[in-house]
C-alpha cells in the first residue's frame, strides 16, 4: 500500500482548511488538503468577512485581493433591509453615496477594511492559489475513508487504498464531520433551529429594482414567497434563501428550476423578470459545539468544531480565526521551537470563543434589530438582552490559557470595542497607526507572524534584554520601538497610552496579534522576565510563572471599565 508522509494532514478543502494550509505554508510547513469534492464549491455560502478575518488575511499578504473579488459597497450600502418585495423596496433605498450601514463595522479599531461583501466561493479563488504558492498541496476528490493515531503520528487512508502519515491531522470537514464522528467526540447546542431551507444561486438584472446600491440582504414578507435575498457580485448574481416545511410534506426535491423562478419573480414583484437559476444547495440553521477540539493529534476546526447561526457573521470568521491560531502553534512544535503542551492551548483559546460567538448569534436571533442598529435605544436594549455589540465579538474575544501571562478574561466594555482593546493580555493588540521609512502601517503589520516585543522610549534596554532572551532560548524574537526619533513614530501620539503601558513598558505579542505578555514598565532584569515568560507561552519545560515576571504589577482592570 503506497504511503505519503507529511507534517500536517488537513481534511477538508474549503474556506477554513484551505486557510490552515495557507498560515502552515506562511510558517513553513507543506500541509496536505484532501477535499472529497471534485473541485472548489462554485456555489456562495457566507458572504461576511469580518474585521478580524481581514486582519488575518492582511497578515498573509491577501487583503488587497480579497478586496479586488469583494463587491464594492464603499460609495454606499444598505446591511440590511426588509420590503414586501424588492420592486417595492426600491423607491424607499436612499441615493448612491448615502451612508453605508453594515452592522459590523470596527470604526479606527482595526486596519481590516472589506469593502463590501465577499461571497465564500470568491474568498477561496484567492486562497486556493496563495496556499500553493507557498508550499501547500491540494488534492481533490480524495475522500477520507478511516484514521488511526499513535504516540507519534496519524496515519489515514484515502480513496485507492492510499495511506497517508502525518505528525498532526486537522479537521475541516465541516458540520457532519466524519473526523469528528470518528474520534467520538460529542457536540452540545440546541442543533437545527427553525425549518429547513434552499439556497438558490441564480442570474438576473436586478438593477431596475436597486438602482445602483448595494445591500447585503433584503428580508422579503410576500407571502407568496417570503425569504432572504442576498448579493453575490452587486449586479446580476443574487441569492434567494425560502425555507420549506418537512412536517408539510415538503421536501428540497420540490424546488425545481420551474419553482425556484417563480418565487424568485414573486420575491422582486417582477413576474415577467429573466430568471437564470444556476444550482441550489439545502441547509438548515444550526447551533452547535463540539465538546473537545483536540483529540491527541488531531485538531477541529471551522464547522467541524462549532456550527454557528449566520445572523451576525460569526461563524466562518470564527472559523478562519481558528485556523490563525492554530498554525503557528503547530508550526512552532514541528519546528522544535515550542513544546508539544502548546498545543493544548489551542482548545483552552478557541473553545470558549467558539461558545461565545455561538451564544451572541442564539441572542440575536429573538431580535435582530440588535444586530444592525446603534445608538443609545440599542445600546440599552443590548445591554438588557446579553447582546454584545458586533465589532467586540469580531475582535474583542480574549484568551485565557498557559500561552498567556496574567490573563484579562473580560474585556472592559461590551459595547465599545477600542475601550476593550486595551493592551491587557490575551486581547489582540491594539491597533495604531505608527510611520515607518515614509510608511503608514498599523502596529499590527509590526508583528508579521513572529514572536515581536513593541516598547516606547526603553527600546534600547528592552532590545538588549530581548537578544539575550532569545539566545538563552534558541527562538526569534523582533523588537519594534516606536518612539520620537526611533524607526518607528507614532504621530498621534496614542502609544503607549493604548497599550497600557508607561513609556518604558512593553507588550510582547505571539505570532497571531495577541498579547502574551505586558510590562507597564520596565522590570528590574527584563531579559530573566523574558525568558521565564518565553518559556512559559512556548511550552518549553511545562514550568508556568506563578504571579507573573517581576515588577510587572497590573493595574485593577475595575479602573478601566466604562
Amino acid at each position: 500500500m503506497p504511503e505519503t508522509q507529511v507534517p500536517v494532514l488537513i481534511v477538508g478543502g474549503g474556506t477554513v482548511g484551505l486557510t490552515t494550509a495557507l498560515f502552515l505554508a506562511h510558517h513553513g510547513v507543506p500541509a496536505l488538503v484532501v477535499e472529497s469534492q471534485a473541485g472548489p464549491s462554485i456555489h456562495p455560502r457566507a458572504t461576511g468577512l469580518g474585521p478580524r478575518t481581514m486582519e488575518i488575511l492582511r497578515q498573509a499578504g491577501l487583503q488587497e485581493a480579497v478586496n479586488a473579488v469583494a463587491v464594492d459597497m464603499t460609495a454606499g450600502a444598505l446591511g440590511k433591509i426588509s420590503a414586501t418585495t424588492l420592486a417595492s423596496a426600491s423607491s424607499s433605498m436612499p441615493p448612491r453615496g448615502g451612508p453605508t450601514r453594515t452592522g459590523s463595522g470596527a470604526g479606527q479599531a482595526s486596519p481590516g477594511v472589506i469593502r463590501g461583501v465577499c461571497p465564500q466561493h470568491r474568498l477561496d479563488s484567492v486562497l486556493l492559489p496563495a496556499a500553493r504558492e507557498r508550499g501547500a498541496t491540494v488534492r481533490y476528490s480524495a475522500r477520507l475513508r478511516s484514521l488511526r493515531q499513535d504516540a507519534d503520528s496519524v496515519t489515514a487512508v484515502l480513496d485507492g487504498h492510499e495511506n497517508v502519515r502525518a505528525d498532526y491531522l486537522v479537521a475541516a470537514d465541516g458540520v457532519r464531520s466524519d473526523v469528528r464522528t470518528a474520534l467520538g467526540v460529542g457536540t452540545s447546542g440546541p442543533g437545527a433551529l427553525g425549518d429547513p431551507k434552499v439556497n438558490i444561486l441564480f442570474r438576473a438584472d436586478l438593477s431596475p429594482y436597486t438602482h445602483g446600491r448595494s445591500f447585503a440582504t433584503c428580508d422579503i414578507t410576500n407571502p407568496d414567497s417570503p425569504g432572504m435575498l442576498m448579493t453575490v457580485d452587486g449586479a446580476k448574481e443574487w441569492i434567494f434563501h425560502v425555507g420549506y416545511t418537512p412536517d408539510a410534506g415538503q421536501t428540497a426535491e420540490d424546488f425545481t428550476p420551474e419553482r425556484c423562478r417563480d418565487l424568485i419573480r414573486a420575491a422582486v414583484g417582477d413576474p415577467s423578470l429573466d430568471v437564470e437559476v444556476l444550482s441550489t444547495l439545502p441547509w438548515r440553521p444550526r447551533g452547535l459545539l463540539a465538546d473537545r477540539f483536540r483529540a491527541g493529534r488531531v485538531f477541529l476546526v471551522g464547522d467541524a468544531a462549532h456550527v454557528v447561526p449566520p445572523l451576525g457573521a460569526f461563524g466562518l470568521n470564527t472559523g478562519v480565526a481558528d485556523a490563525h491560531n492554530l498554525a503557528w502553534k503547530l508550526a512552532a512544535v514541528l519546528a522544535g521551537h515550542a513544546g508539544p503542551a502548546l498545543l493544548d492551548s489551542y482548545e483552552a483559546e478557541r473553545r470558549p470563543t467558539a461558545a461565545f460567538a455561538l451564544e451572541q448569534a442564539l441572542r440575536r436571533l429573538a431580535d435582530p434589530w440588535l444586530h444592525w442598529e446603534d445608538g443609545p435605544r440599542a445600546v440599552a436594549a443590548r445591554e438588557a438582552a446579553g447582546v454584545v455589540n458586533a465589532p467586540v465579538v469580531h475582535l474583542g474575544y480574549r484568551y485565557d490559557s498557559v500561552a498567556v501571562i496574567d490573563p484579562r478574561p473580560e474585556p472592559p466594555s461590551t459595547e465599545n470595542v477600542e475601550l476593550a482593546l486595551d493592551g491587557a493580555p490575551g486581547s489582540r493588540l491594539p491597533h495604531v497607526w505608527v510611520e515607518q521609512d515614509g510608511r503608514r502601517i498599523s502596529t499590527l503589520d509590526l508583528v508579521r507572524s513572529r514572536f515581536t516585543l513593541l516598547t516606547g522610549s526603553g527600546g534600547d534596554l528592552w532590545t538588549r534584554a530581548a537578544r539575550e532572551a532569545a539566545d538563552r532560548l534558541g527562538v526569534e524574537l523582533a523588537v519594534c520601538t516606536i518612539a520620537p526619533g526611533a524607526a518607528i513614530t507614532d504621530p498621534e501620539g496614542r502609544w503607549p497610552g493604548s497599550a497600557g503601558i508607561a513609556e518604558d513598558g512593553a507588550l510582547l505579542v505571539r505570532p497571531d496579534q495577541f498579547v502574551a505578555w505586558r510590562a507597564p514598565a520596565l522590570p528590574a532584569a527584563p531579559a530573566d522576565d523574558l525568558t521565564r515568560v518565553l518559556t512559559q507561552v512556548l511550552a518549553r519545560d511545562g514550568r508556568t510563572v506563578a504571579g507573573g515576571a517581576k515588577g510587572t504589577a497590573e493595574p485593577d482592570p475595575r479602573a478601566a471599565r466604562p
